[in-house]
């Protein structure tokens, strides 16, 4: 992932050299959007609400913790939200999945375990959205959260997020494999929502979101330790995420000498990967910790759980928004 950040970030002689790659990719994503617009490809419209919250670069914005944070704010007015995930990374290929706090992370993905954990809502993991989704509709959920699936066109949506992270951007602007973009950048203008991770409140347009993290946990019995305690020796940091460098950033302006140990996303870690010859504590992220908890030997293993905290407009407006689908239908 570096080498591929390097390329996608920076403009360079591969970056330039790939570009007619990318004029291809970006007509073909084109063309199939189209299609679907124009009803040539059969597109699916659910008897109940649909939000999708994803993004249209490759590598990770966000976009968990602000599903957190949504469905925690229709739980609160009212709505019974379900979310389906695609479940990337994970093995499951078949019929749709109900995810428990319990699952096999490597079976139905990390990140969908994580929901479930975190989210007092039904969680189906499945590359098959409409399934997943009528599944959660017999389950009596009354509004379907889509975890990632601003391309998946096929189903009907009705209010489109789209998360960006500060740091990165849109890197070179160019779509893949020349740049980090699903689809071009012009793509933003017909969502509904732009939340961006770590921007401010400034742009009329865009919404802004912190992410704001929590005192390490121990792995084992999550006992809470205030992150001061971990600056008297450096710290192992490993992290299989999509934006590892956002989470060592956080470790460092707290004050920790740190260890880094990246490694790709949804990686399936072995008990080698996360041990080390010396007492060093262990850091990682929540996502992380659903995959290392049955491999940890010792308890100098932690982790750091975040919360999104949304721009303030955020709130009433996706509430009015969502108010009108429901009194129109």
């Amino acid at each position: 992932m570096h080498r591929l950040d390097h390329y996608w970030y920076h403009k360079n002689a591969v970056t330039t050299l790939m570009r007619p790659m990318s004029w291809c990719f970006r007509g073909i994503v084109g063309l199939r959007r189209k299609m679907y617009r124009l009803g040539i490809l059969e597109r699916v419209r659910l008897p109940v609400p649909v939000v999708v919250v994803g993004n249209i670069s490759v590598g990770g914005t966000g976009k968990t913790p602000l599903v957190i944070a949504l469905v925690e704010l229709l739980i609160k007015q009212g709505y019974k939200p379900g979310i389906i995930t695609r479940g990337y990374g994970g093995e499951q290929k078949g019929d749709p999945i109900l995810v428990t706090p319990d699952s096999n992370p490597y079976s139905v993905s990390d990140e969908a375990v994580l929901l479930a954990q975190r989210i007092q809502c039904p969680v189906i993991a499945c590359p098959n959205r409409i399934a997943s989704s009528q599944l959660l509709i017999e389950k009596g959920c009354d509004i379907i959260v889509s975890d990632d699936g601003l391309q998946h066109y096929r189903l009907e949506r009705d209010i489109e997020i789209a998360v960006i992270d500060s740091s990165r951007g849109l890197g070179n602007g160019y779509c893949l494999p020349a740049g980090p973009l699903r689809e071009p950048e012009k793509r933003l203008k017909t969502v509904d929502f732009v939340v961006v991770n770590g921007g401010n409140s400034d742009n009329t347009d865009r919404y802004a979101m912190k992410l704001q993290s929590h005192s390490p946990r121990r792995l084992s019995t999550d006992e809470e330790q205030g992150i001061d305690n971990f600056n008297k020796t450096p710290v192992h940091a490993i992290a299989a995420i999509g934006n590892p460098q956002r989470f060592y950033r956080y470790l460092i302006a707290s004050g920790l000498t740190v260890l880094e140990h990246d490694f790709s996303d949804h990686h399936r870690y072995t008990v080698e990967d996360i041990t080390f010859d010396d007492d060093y504590p262990v850091l990682m992220t929540e996502k992380d910790a659903v995959k290392c908890r049955t491999i940890a030997k010792g308890d100098n293993y932690w982790y750091i759980t975040i919360d999104a905290v949304l721009d303030e407009r955020f709130e009433p407006l996706f509430s009015t928004l969502l108010a009108q689908y429901s009194k129109s239908n």
